[in-house]
């Protein structure tokens, strides 16, 4: 079956795609009642999704992003010891999911500057539907107001450059230390020619799963700068690899930061806590009765996260790298624990190539965790190709070879205390 799926996008759907772009042609309508008119009908450009409607009273854009994978974790049955001795069975994978499919609906109402943003999320692969959204309003290069649900800033993935990675997901560390998703809001803007910035106020590190009734007082603040001296710009969204194929060097230098002090976010007698975005070193979650002695819960835990990283693109070259630390600290117990704050370090190194320009991407990458508990680190070999000449639409390949693996969740690549190889194969669409 996954056989015949990858025959069927390599050779079908580049010969689709091309009859539908041959019918899209834009189409003029008359004045309405009100003596309004209507600037475009049915226009589409790639990536950027199919222009239904635009008025001098609004415009609806509808996009959509669609990814169905193979994910294959070896050995299938092993073990593994947390920090305190524990002895935990490793739940490897070996599954094909259509995984994620996002619908995006965009544009303006009322005022130009006014924009909306609404999105249909889901991810099967953990059973998880959301609406999410933004309400913005564009005052000039330099600063844009944002008010919804966004990613917090904290690491580099975090700014908007989803889906153009070098695999669907992140690599490891990446996984581990990066912040979620929540509400808040949040500004943006340029304020100097290739000086960017994101500055945000959100209710929580990470809002998946929990309800306002369950929010603290507390807020999650979080911030990313980052420089393009060379070029002004490092491709669409902030992409990894050079599939533009940039003629000088292009380069990229920031540093981002979170803060959040953290809930548990479910009842002290509940083994199982709501909050599932932090994780200890060993992958044991940090409010999950137990985590730093045996039958004490962390109710409350300081959550401060730094990563600085910089990134290159030059003729079809990309070399990314970021470094992090992040520290645990300030907990509230129900029960004595033996340490007090904790600290984690790690990095990660992406290196890619076209090896025929927009056709056939190779790339290597590798990351590591320092952390308190346990030493986590990666080995990644893997290769897109680009059927349809667009960066929207490829087929990954990817291997991995990991090590005790921290980060835990069906949503990514790894589940926590895995040590061998991972084999997956996805391709995606993003229209």
């Amino acid at each position: 079956m996954l056989l015949f799926v990858c025959v069927w996008t390599v050779f079908a759907l580049p010969g689709f795609a091309q009859n539908k772009a041959a019918d899209t042609t834009q189409l003029k309508a008359k004045t309405d009642t009100a003596g309004d008119t209507t600037e475009s009908w049915g226009s589409y450009a790639p990536g950027e999704g199919f222009d239904v409607a635009k008025t001098p009273k609004g415009s609806l854009n509808i996009s959509g992003y669609a990814m169905f994978r193979y994910i294959n974790q070896l050995p299938a049955h092993q073990s593994y010891r947390d920090h305190l001795g524990n002895l935990l069975d490793v739940d490897a994978r070996n599954d094909l999911q259509f995984h994620r499919a996002l619908i995006y609906f965009t544009g303006f109402v009322y005022l130009p500057k006014l924009r909306y943003v609404l999105t249909v999320w889901t991810v099967n692969s953990t059973n998880q539907v959301a609406v999410v959204g933004s309400i913005s309003y564009l005052f000039n290069k330099g600063f844009n107001l944002y008010a919804g649900i966004n990613g917090m800033p904290g690491t580099r993935s975090m700014s908007g450059s989803h889906p153009y990675w070098m695999a669907p997901d992140r690599v490891m560390a990446d996984e581990f230390f990066r912040p979620g998703f929540t509400s808040g809001v949040w500004a943006t803007g340029e304020p100097v020619r290739g000086l960017r910035y994101n500055a945000m106020i959100g209710t929580n590190l990470s809002q998946l799963g929990i309800s306002a009734r369950e929010d603290t007082r507390d807020l999650a603040f979080g911030g990313t700068v980052w420089w393009m001296p060379t070029t002004g710009e490092f491709g669409p969204r902030g992409a990894y690899g050079d599939y533009e194929d940039h003629q000088k060097l292009a380069t990229r230098f920031g540093v981002s930061g979170t803060h959040s002090r953290e809930d548990r976010f479910s009842q002290i007698s509940v083994r199982s806590p709501d909050n599932t975005q932090i994780r200890l070193s060993d992958a044991i979650n940090l409010f999950e009765t137990g985590a730093l002695a045996p039958g004490v819960t962390v109710e409350k835990a300081n959550f401060d996260l730094l990563a600085m990283d910089l990134g290159m693109k030059y003729r079809g070259f990309f070399l990314q790298t970021e470094f992090y630390g992040r520290w645990l600290s300030r907990f509230q117990t129900d029960g004595p624990v033996p340490i007090h704050s904790i600290q984690d370090y790690g990095l990660m190194v992406q290196t890619a190539k076209m090896v025929k320009p927009r056709k056939i991407e190779l790339y290597a990458a590798t990351s590591y965790i320092f952390g308190e508990f346990n030493d986590s680190w990666e080995l990644i070999g893997g290769g897109n190709v680009y059927p349809a000449n667009t960066r929207n639409f490829r087929i990954n390949l990817q291997l991995m070879h990991v090590n005790r693996t921290a980060p835990s969740s069906s949503f990514g690549y790894y589940t926590g205390g895995q040590t061998g190889t991972t084999i997956s194969v996805a391709t995606s669409v993003l229209f």
